[in-house]
């Protein structure tokens, strides 16, 4: 299985971007898939989740700003990004909890990470 992220750029403070990521491989099952971001001397922290069953949650720090969505038949999670500030500037990463068949326990899997700078 492989997650291959893509999206990101460079784009002025009060911009948008929409951010993709795509699995593909040996997928039976997708449970919850999710962005996480990392900037330069930080921690990688959690910015939105989104359950197999559509229900969401975000960090504060983008409440309102940004929107997790998904594509179950394509295997996709978008991230809709409005109103960026410069500290959203960090490399974004997707994650999903995969299953290669009915017998298997889910994996979570990272993509290659997608950098997002925001100028001011």
């Amino acid at each position: 299985v492989q997650l291959q992220a893509s999206g990101g750029g460079l784009v002025q403070s009060g911009g948008s971007l929409r951010l993709s990521c795509v699995a593909s491989g040996n997928i039976f099952s997708t449970r919850a898939m999710a962005w996480y971001r990392q900037a330069p001397g930080k921690e990688r922290e959690l910015v939105a989740i989104i359950t197999s069953g559509g229900r969401t949650n975000y960090a504060d720090s983008v409440k309102g700003r940004f929107t997790i969505s998904r594509d179950n038949a394509k295997n996709t999670v978008y991230l809709q990004m409005l109103s960026l500030k410069p500290e959203d500037t960090a490399v974004y990463y997707c994650n999903a909890d995969i299953s290669g068949s009915f017998f298997e326990r889910y994996t979570t899997y990272w993509g290659q990470g997608t950098q997002v700078t925001v100028s001011s």
